[in-house]
């Protein structure tokens, strides 16, 4: 049998089996496995950008939503279809995605020619050549390469989690501030009218000079906290424009709601969020991770050996004196000889890579029940803090505000200490604003988790102070 055409046939079959068994990557159906799995975060709103005719028709979108004060919901879909950095982030993960398809093919065969005259005869060559150890290891590189390409569709998956939980914080801190500043306002009118009027009354002579400075020092600390709740508000607002992607044009027309959304007649169980965390993503890209990691070992290891380029050769000779023609068939092998490097630095990094993979596989089991029980807790905790703000200390101001109306009314206190139990209560008010806004910034946080994601929020119980007696009388 001859050897060089059973060479030939098996390289044609290897060829159309690399053909037809090639990994490829597809963004389109990428972007619409992610809206299906993650329906609660894109609500089938995540698209990639690519021609100018889609961004035109997000920017009429993104117009149409700003007509409206911008929801928490309308904010996320408004940074899925609208903001460039987002974008960046799906086609960056396109680019991952297709760079592992890369790296799953065989190089390319390559064809060298050559003509050569010795006297009267001409000698022309030509050589087929491709790597063997290439296409027998096929079948392994294709399942490297479909591994990473499953873990790039996680790593979107937990990119698309990371942006919209950022998103949705952001929204909850611009309203929350907004709030804030409103309330700061109040504080500063009511300390403003209390100095002028501590003036006035130290230029009659029924003040002395210690009750106006009192006076003046509320007004000075409330023009501080207005200056900075505006800055705060400013600045809030504009970490949401930059995350949304907005124009100068669109965060002019941007416009957030009054007030943050209330509380939840009850919070979320904690079976209920155990059981939505069974099939987390950080799992699953840590199994991906080591799995890969682990078949590349395999064939890295067989790699560091050696290497075997093969080719197909089929030379003519042309004899010019006769007029003959002879034509030569062959085949090449070359193998690369591990005498200066038998690959071991090689192998190592192979096998170290393997062992940190499963380290961190096993790392991430041990920590996945952790952060939700701690995610949880955050989540319960600002929930019932700001409940507890709503349902008692709130009404509780408003008790002792409606109680000093009547004392004032009465002649038992001044003006001035109706002033200053406003304050108190604008007060209140505001911490109860940033109880609401801890507990919507932990409820995001928690939903990135349970999907996988870890997400940790500050918990800030600062005490109010109910009571107060506005006592003395003028």
């Amino acid at each position: 049998m001859n050897t060089p055409r059973i060479l030939k046939k098996t390289a044609i079959a290897l060829a159309v089996l690399v053909l037809a068994g090639c990994a490829t990557v597809n963004i389109s159906e990428s972007v619409d496995q992610t809206n299906q799995e993650l329906n609660g975060f894109t609500n089938g709103k995540l698209s990639l950008v690519q021609t100018d005719e889609q961004r035109q028709a997000m920017a009429s979108k993104a117009s149409e939503i700003l007509k409206e004060p911008l929801s928490q919901a309308a904010a996320v879909e408004l940074m899925l279809t609208h903001s460039p950095q987002f974008q960046t982030v799906l086609a960056e993960n396109w680019a991952q995605a297709a760079q592992a398809a890369q790296s799953g093919r065989i190089h390319n065969p390559v064809f060298a020619f050559e003509r050569l005259r010795i006297k009267d005869e001409l000698e022309l060559g030509r050589l087929l050549s491709f790597g063997l150890l290439d296409l027998l290891s096929f079948p392994a590189r294709q399942g490297i390469a479909r591994t990473q390409i499953d873990r790039a569709q996680l790593q979107l998956t937990s990119s698309v989690v990371d942006q919209v939980t950022q998103v949705r914080q952001a929204w909850v801190d611009a309203v929350a501030a907004q709030q804030a500043h409103t309330y700061a306002q109040q504080v500063f009118e009511s300390a403003q009218t209390s100095a002028e009027l501590g003036r006035r009354m130290q230029e009659v002579g029924n003040f002395t000079r210690l009750q106006r400075a009192r006076q003046q020092s509320f007004y000075a600390d409330a023009a501080l906290n207005l200056a900075a709740t505006r800055h705060k508000a400013t600045a809030t607002r504009e970490a949401l424009v930059r995350m949304l992607g907005l124009n100068t044009e669109q965060a002019a027309q941007l416009k957030l709601p009054d007030r943050l959304p209330d509380l939840p007649e009850a919070p979320k169980a904690a079976s209920d969020v155990a059981k939505q965390g069974e099939n987390r993503l950080d799992i699953r890209m840590a199994k991906q991770g080591f799995d890969a990691n682990a078949k590349a070992q395999g064939l890295g290891n067989v790699a560091s050996f050696l290497d075997i380029e093969a080719g197909i050769r089929y030379d003519t000779v042309f004899e010019n004196d006769t007029g003959e023609r002879n034509n030569k068939k062959g085949y090449e092998l070359e193998l690369a000889l591990p005498i200066f490097d038998w690959g071991g630095m090689k192998r190592d990094t192979f096998n170290a890579n393997t062992l940190a993979a499963a380290n961190r596989l096993e790392a991430t089991l041990r920590s996945a029940q952790s952060t939700l029980r701690e995610s949880y807790s955050a989540y319960r905790t600002t929930y019932d803090i700001a409940r507890h703000y709503r349902d008692e200390i709130i009404p509780l101001r408003q008790t002792i505000a409606d109680e000093n109306v009547l004392r004032y009314n009465g002649m038992f206190i001044g003006v001035f200490e109706l002033l200053a139990d406003s304050r108190d209560q604008v007060n209140v008010v505001v911490q109860a604003i940033n109880a609401q806004a801890d507990f919507w910034r932990a409820d995001a946080a928690l939903q990135a988790t349970v999907v996988g994601k870890p997400m940790m929020v500050s918990v800030s119980g600062a005490a109010a102070s109910a009571g107060g007696d506005a006592g003395g009388g003028h």
